[in-house]
């Protein structure tokens, strides 16, 4: 399994919206994501500072999503 890249909020949007997540609200930096098949998850949004890695992995964790995934979309 390759390590998890370090990538901001923004970054891990556009791949979410990629896989087919869309908003479905946000209260203050708080963002929250649902997929049509039931899938949600919330993503922090803090300015410009990058996702720590323990809350990206939790994140993709969650969605049943491979890191391998998250690289091969980073690297379009």
């Amino acid at each position: 399994m390759p390590p998890l890249p370090v990538i901001s909020a923004k970054e891990l949007i556009k791949f979410l919206q990629f896989k087919g997540f869309e908003l479905a609200r946000q209260k203050g930096s708080h963002q929250r994501y649902k997929h049509p098949d039931g899938r949600a998850v919330t993503v922090p949004v803090h300015g410009k500072s990058d996702l720590k890695r323990g809350l990206l992995n939790g994140i993709l964790n969650e969605l049943n999503i491979d890191v391998e995934e998250l690289i091969s979309f980073l690297k379009k």
